[in-house]
């Protein structure tokens, strides 16, 4: 009994993740209750939401309050802005939400941040608390620490979701939800909770009032959307990561500049298996639940402009940013300048979206001013009749994301500035037999992640169809010698997906 209570108690040390058996059981008995309540939507809805609150608190411990507290408000908000008369009160209702759901996201997100901005500027220095702490240990009798603001998991995609309800309410796209639980269960939806894909009212609501139904092929698709992202975190990105990636970011002048080359373009491939492995295993499981999460990645390091990437990455923050921000900032209606100055602005929020940090600030900019440039000489090649060639589009937008990559991954301003001292001062010819020699298994992991990602279509759509087609028995020996490779690669503590933090 007492260990019962101990896996069901918060356990900050203990992971709660896809990558974890707990999750496994823990889904396990979801699936049996859905098995059990899928004929009674209310009951099942219900059983769903509790799940998820549940899913959320071993996740994230007692921050599950500002979880039901955004549900409760964004809400309100939307029953309000439908029973208003006035624009006026529409606007205030909506003003309401904006500030309620950005001062939660500012306070947790970026307290230390502006309080450092401010020390630099004025010399103040801010006494800063977490209230939310102070707030529990006096109505629960805990002890968390008030003296450090903790991020809590997946702040930043649930605030995004309540906040395009609100608007999307206010612009008439879609009536408000008339039942809390319906509302609290799209906010808090389990496999999509902590990392996205954000996802619309518009497409999740309506699902909660069909028919469950799950066929046989998409539940073999579901399945290997699984497997498959399983195989992309384990195996390739947190090996990535243990072998390489840390270790050149971490202390870039004790390696060569070919192995810190080989990290940049490896950190590429660890943060897409990593994200979009995520992405795909809660598209898997909402599949298996009867729900179906929108795409979120479409292999972005395919593209062939850095328009096409931000089509393919991240699809539904990219789109999330350009309907809720860039096009009411103005969008390209207003002439050249003004689109340039909506895109930076929407460039740079993107990157102060994924961490407070200067860093991620430059790094939006990167990506702002080159998607200028890509225009500019779009621009120009139209006028000479010109048209860039797709391969020569490819190979400047890949090399361009991994630069910029760099940036986004280096944990300070003085470890960037040295890895590309020692990029320069180390770069030599000699040092590929050493990389061949003391990173031959990384090598071929790397190998294995780019092919993947870069088969065409055509054999993915075949390999995918042959999958679902072939007979069950075939399905269940992939299936175990999947699990045996996944579980011969996982690591003893097991790494969160990078995507938490944000």
């Amino acid at each position: 009994m007492e260990q019962l209570i101990g896996i069901l108690k918060y356990n900050p040390n203990a992971s709660f993740v896809f990558t974890h058996y707990l999750f496994w059981l823990f889904f396990g008995f979801v699936l049996l209750g859905n098995a059990l309540l899928y004929k009674r939507s209310v009951l099942r809805n219900a059983f769903l939401f509790l799940v998820s609150l549940f899913f959320y608190y071993k996740a994230g411990g007692y921050y599950y309050f500002l979880l039901i507290f955004s549900s409760i408000v964004d809400y309100s908000i939307g029953l309000a802005i439908a029973k208003s008369k006035t624009k006026l009160f529409r606007k205030v209702f909506l003003l309401i939400s904006l500030m309620v759901n950005l001062g939660l996201l500012g306070y947790f997100k970026y307290t230390y941040f502006l309080s450092d901005l401010i020390k630099q500027l004025s010399g103040y220095q801010f006494n800063i608390q977490n209230y939310f702490s102070v707030f529990t240990n006096a109505v629960f009798d805990t002890q968390l620490d008030v003296s450090k603001i903790i991020l809590p998991v997946g702040i930043s995609f649930f605030t995004f979701q309540t906040i395009s309800y609100s608007i999307d309410v206010y612009r008439n796209r879609i009536k408000p939800v008339t039942n809390i639980l319906d509302f609290g269960f799209y906010v808090s939806f389990f496999p999509q909770l902590v990392a996205g894909p954000i996802v619309r009212a518009w497409e999740f609501i309506p699902q909660l009032y069909q028919k469950y139904q799950l066929s046989h092929r998409w539940f073999w698709w579901a399945v290997w959307l699984i497997m498959g992202g399983l195989f992309k975190k384990m195996v390739i990105s947190d090996y990535l990561s243990v072998n390489l990636v840390d270790r050149v970011f971490d202390a870039p002048m004790m390696y060569s500049g070919i192995e810190l080359v080989v990290g940049a373009y490896a950190y590429a491939l660890q943060i897409y298996c990593d994200f979009s492995g995520y992405t795909d295993i809660a598209i898997g499981v909402a599949l298996i639940l009867g729900f179906r999460l929108p795409e979120n990645f479409n292999r972005p390091y395919m593209a062939t402009s850095l328009t096409d990437f931000w089509r393919r990455w991240h699809i539904s923050l990219s789109s999330w940013l350009r309907d809720y921000l860039y096009i009411p900032l103005g969008g390209n209606r207003n002439g050249t300048v003004r689109r340039s100055v909506n895109l930076l602005i929407t460039m740079v929020l993107g990157g102060l979206w994924h961490g407070a940090g200067w860093l991620f600030v430059v790094w939006g900019a990167l990506h702002g001013f080159g998607l200028l440039l890509e225009k500019l000489f779009k621009s120009l090649l139209k006028l000479k009749g010109m048209v860039m060639p797709k391969f020569i589009g490819f190979l400047f937008t890949f090399h361009f994301v991994v630069l910029t990559w760099i940036v986004f991954r280096s944990p300070n301003l003085e470890t960037l500035r040295l890895f590309f001292i020692r990029i320069q001062s180390a770069f030599s010819i000699y040092s590929f037999q050493h990389m061949f020699e003391s990173y031959a298994y990384v090598l071929v992991v790397f190998f294995i992640g780019y092919m993947l990602h870069w088969l065409p279509v055509e054999l993915k759509k075949t390999i995918k169809v042959n999958l679902i087609q072939s007979h069950v028995v075939i399905k269940l020996i992939l299936v175990i010698v999947f699990g045996v490779v996944i579980y011969q690669f996982s690591l003893i503590n097991v790494k969160p997906f990078i995507y938490f933090r944000f």
